[in-house]
């Protein structure tokens, strides 16, 4: 099987057991596998086309793992809305949307097809080009960073009440420690190893400016330099735009908006109307919340003006 051939692909597709599927667009895709849209593009091979790409992941009849790129966006969007409303939905993309047929899954998928054998890779000869593997999620890395802030913003609420009390758990914690939220994966996309960053590192969190906001004792903690950097960085994006869907902005209640930005070695997850949180590479397991303070309100609201936004 080969995603430069037209026959092999047609027979990958012929004989796929489809299992899930994600989108891979500027606004939405696997925040696992890069920083933006061209990162994640290019962990896969595949040119950053601005409509985007469709992944079909699956199984062949001998059980091998194959990930088939689609450019038929609406339809996997369409499948992925069936199935997170519990509705059945037949995704059989024609031929002639394929784009690839590539060997492996980018993301760790936790369900098999029936009646095959297990999942296991492509006979190498049998395939053209290299094997996909999910990225390594069991140490702190920037795969797992992404996931982290990922996962924040799923929960923002219950992030936000318990950073409000002091007892924030990490993502990926047992669900009884997230007062009754839903741990479990969303529907129609494939399960990544939730990361486990240990609780909000302050209580107090900082404020927009990268120093902590004053506790009513009246004392000023130290600023923290890993935020100021962020802010700093997320700044200079608003003189010199980042490569497409570093920053992303998706439905909040009200007329907020849910904001993810990343940049080398740091992510973060706002609400326009509210706090920030930032997860930093060099420090492993922290979520280090931000504050309004004077700057960060102006700041969301410029970012979240060049944010990419889903259709």
């Amino acid at each position: 099987m080969a995603g430069t051939d037209e026959e092999a692909v047609a027979a990958a597709d012929d004989a796929l057991y489809v299992l899930t599927a994600v989108l891979l667009t500027p606004a939405q895709f696997p925040s696992v596998l890069g920083d933006d849209y061209p990162e994640a593009c290019a962990a896969l091979g595949l040119a950053p086309s601005a409509d985007g790409y469709g992944l079909v992941l699956g199984q062949d009849g001998a059980g091998a793992r194959w990930t088939v790129v689609v450019d038929d966006v609406s339809l996997v969007a369409v499948a992925i809305a069936s199935w997170d409303c519990g509705m059945e939905y037949d995704l059989s993309p024609d031929e002639r949307s394929v784009v690839a047929a590539l060997p492996g899954w980018p993301l760790a998928v936790a369900v098999a097809a029936p009646g095959v054998p297990a999942p296991h890779d492509p006979d190498p000869s049998t395939a053209d080009g290299p094997l996909l593997t999910p990225p390594d999620t069991t140490v702190w890395g920037s795969a797992q960073r992404r996931l982290g802030a990922d996962e924040i913003a799923r929960q923002w609420t219950v992030w936000r009440d318990q950073i409000a009390d002091g007892s924030a758990p990490g993502p990926g914690a047992d669900p009884a420690e997230r007062s009754g939220a839903d741990a479990a994966p969303e529907p129609g996309t494939a399960p990544d190893a939730a990361p486990e960053p240990g609780a909000a590192r302050e209580q107090t969190p900082e404020s927009g400016d990268g120093s902590p906001d004053t506790p009513a004792t009246g004392t000023t903690p130290l600023r923290h330099l890993g935020v100021r950097r962020v802010l700093a960085e997320a700044r200079a994006y608003l003189d010199s735009p980042p490569p497409l869907g570093r920053v992303r902005s998706s439905f909040a209640p009200g007329d907020a908006r849910t904001l993810r930005a990343d940049g080398p070695g740091w992510s973060l997850v706002a609400r326009t109307d509210d706090m920030a949180f930032v997860l930093l590479d060099e420090e492993p397991g922290e979520v280090l919340p931000v504050g309004r303070g004077p700057e960060l309100p102006s700041l969301l609201e410029a970012l979240d003006k060049l944010a990419v936004r889903p259709h």
